[in-house]
């Protein structure tokens, strides 16, 4: 991949930038943005950086010095993917998921760096806490009262197609060089979305190839571009995604590192969105349209619009999981959908 921007990258607008004095300052705009924006040098002072800036291999040894002695999840695609992690002619995924230690994964991305014929080398999303000992606690960022998800992200060049996710997400660049694209929560349609049951990492993905769209078959990508903003990170740098806003994520260098944050805003019982998605194409997607019709306004009535006409005639007492949820009634619903979906 070249390190020059391709194509649509070129002319897009930049996602914009903000100064962070101290951590207040980062609470205080991660609690008032909307939408994405940049602090150049963040994470700047952190020991992975450094040791990133003194070279790749130094990194990777800084890294595999906090590595558990656990099995790693990696992704290897073929040379010819492009880096590209997608879907194969057959729909089935281009490439293999493999398990191994981490210096035996180091080992194959040492002897492969520089190479033009090298394997595509991913590992996503590895729980920072359950397979590292001190590297979080070495490499912080100060995030308030939130208590996030943090995952480390290690590979060499890559193309990871255009998702969204349930969380806010702040993503910090490590080491190389990152690009990404991102879209509003709104331009869904115009990114011609995948399967939602066969997906490179759980996710749907567009299925748009972004160095080569075609827009013959995606027209209305095009208006997906119209809204789209490009930011490309240097190590150090650290990139703010609200929740479920879409982004295209390309490492630019020999070898990348992001660690990343993800927390929800929302109370941790609630049940994730997705899965009611999900269920609802099992259950209304396929009715004749006049039933599909009759649970578009059930849906509006007790979930979308959810006004004081649902409950107002049912005793306070008595309103059970149409009052507003707590730990408790939670759990109680989730149990009877659990029971409900078993039989």
């Amino acid at each position: 991949m070249a390190d020059a921007e391709p194509g649509i990258f070129a002319t897009m607008p930049r996602i914009r930038e903000v100064a962070i004095g101290d951590p207040a300052d980062l609470d205080v705009q991660l609690r008032g943005a909307t939408t994405p924006f940049i602090v150049r040098g963040l994470i700047a002072d952190w020991p992975m950086v450094q040791a990133g800036l003194h070279s790749a291999r130094a990194a990777r040894d800084y890294i595999q010095r906090h590595a558990r002695d656990l099995p790693f999840a990696v992704s290897v695609a073929m040379p010819d993917s492009g880096g590209r992690l997608f879907y194969d002619a057959a729909h089935a995924m281009n490439f293999q998921m493999l398990r191994a230690k981490l210096p035996e994964i180091f080992a194959r991305i040492d002897a492969n760096e520089g190479a033009a014929d090298a394997h595509a080398i991913y590992l996503a999303s590895i729980d920072l806490h359950q397979f590292f000992t001190g590297l979080h606690e070495a490499n912080p960022v100060a995030l308030g009262d939130r208590t996030p998800l943090a995952s480390i992200w290690m590979g060499t060049r890559t193309r990871i197609a255009a998702h969204n996710d349930v969380p806010e997400n702040l993503a910090c660049v490590a080491v190389g060089r990152r690009r990404f694209t991102v879209f509003p929560r709104d331009q869904f349609r115009n990114l011609y979305l995948g399967p939602v049951d066969n997906t490179p990492a759980g996710r749907a993905v567009s299925m748009v190839d972004f160095h080569d769209p075609d827009f013959a078959a995606h027209p209305r990508f095009r208006e997906a571009l119209e809204h789209a903003q490009v930011a490309e990170l240097e190590a150090g740098d650290a990139l703010y995604i609200p929740a479920m806003w879409w982004h295209h994520v390309e490492g630019l260098s020999d070898f990348n590192v992001l660690v990343n944050y993800w927390w929800r805003e929302t109370p941790r019982w609630l049940g994730q969105p997705q899965d009611a998605l999900n269920h609802a194409m099992l259950a209304i997607r396929d009715l004749p349209a006049d039933e599909k019709q009759h649970w578009r306004e059930m849906f509006d009535h007790y979930v979308f619009a959810n006004g004081p006409d649902v409950v107002d005639h049912i005793p306070e007492a008595a309103r059970g999981v149409l009052a507003p949820l707590t730990t408790d009634t939670a759990g109680r619903l989730r149990a009877f959908l659990l029971r409900a979906l078993s039989r």
